[in-house]
């Protein structure tokens, strides 16, 4: 029987985080991806109760698939956070695939290809936070993949490849307990998102010809940047609406969808709106109109073009 000193004992059950970063250490990049590989595995399969586990890999080769698999299934039992970051494989795997578990709350991913998820199963039952960068997915796998996350609360979608068969198609998205959303860099011809739960939405360098949020008014935070969107509808209800943050807007037609939105924000606390082009007609610039409109207004933060001139001002209303 080997006897084991009693402070190794101690760290490899306690030891609850692990963190492989290239840019941390340049002798990662000094290996090949052979040794590599070999280190990672026998660093983790020393520890017995992670919880937390992180591979941020820029610049390294690919790695061979097996290792990559054992991973995650070493680790599937007790895993709660799981961070994978430009980790190519040779052949490619479907992550989402291997890591399905019952104890996982949060999931990043980065440059990877999803596909062939079955809604039927409940592959995350305890998932609160999703996030896809640069991942390759279609619409519908998309639908899919938040329908198999009922506890899900945080949704970001970044840079995302998708599908070409889907790249002019709707998305439809349908979570009850989501509470936050932010999309960036994602082209497509409809968006829809139907929730009763969303309180914070982000777009940001978006192409849309329709986004739509379907909905009982829950949403308190709005920050739209550099998006281009045709049709603009976050329901009726905005009265719950506590900070709106509009850039980069310059058609007139997405101005007067925002105008109309937060028109009936009571509740509205803070207000940017910058570098947005308004008409002169436009009562929303109208500073007597905002503090009528707006009384729990703490924070302004204007900067818009009329046609007779640039107006700017920042600071506490």
């Amino acid at each position: 029987m080997e006897y084991l000193p009693v402070e190794v004992i101690a760290w490899r059950v306690h030891l609850h985080t692990l963190y492989f970063n290239s840019n941390d250490w340049p002798v990662y990049h000094e290996l090949t991806t052979r040794r590599l590989d070999i280190l990672i595995t026998r660093t983790i399969f020393q520890t017995r109760g992670l919880q937390c586990l992180s591979i941020i890999m820029d610049d390294v080769d690919e790695f061979t698939a097996a290792p990559v698999i054992a991973w995650l299934m070493y680790t599937r039992k007790s895993l709660r956070q799981l961070y994978i970051y430009n980790v190519r494989t040779s052949p490619a795997i479907n992550i989402i695939e291997k890591c399905g578990r019952q104890k996982l709350q949060v999931l990043s991913l980065s440059h990877n290809t999803i596909s062939g998820i079955e809604p039927s199963y409940q592959r995350f039952p305890c998932l609160k936070s999703l996030s896809l960068s640069h991942c390759s997915i279609s619409a519908l796998d998309l639908s899919y993949l938040l329908a198999v996350c009922p506890k899900i609360e945080a949704l970001t979608l970044l840079r995302l490849d998708i599908a070409m068969s889907d790249a002019q198609a709707s998305m439809e998205l349908n979570s009850q307990s989501l509470e936050d959303l932010s999309v960036e860099g994602v082209s497509l011809e409809k968006f829809i998102l139907e929730t009763d739960s969303l309180e914070k939405l982000q777009l940001k360098d978006c192409t849309l010809e329709v986004f739509e949020l379907v909905g009982k008014g829950t949403l308190k935070l709005l920050k739209i940047g550099d998006v281009s969107v045709i049709h603009l509808d976050i329901g009726e209800n905005t009265e719950n609406i506590e900070v709106v943050d509009v850039s980069t807007f310059s058609n007139l037609n997405h101005v007067d969808q925002v105008s109309h939105m937060i028109s009936k924000a009571s509740r509205l606390k803070g207000l940017r709106l910058w570098g947005v082009v308004f008409d002169d007609e436009d009562e929303i610039v109208d500073m007597q109109t905002i503090s009528l409109c707006f009384p729990q207004l703490t924070h302004l933060s204007l900067c818009y073009d009329l046609k007779e001139g640039l107006l700017q001002y920042n600071g506490e209303a």
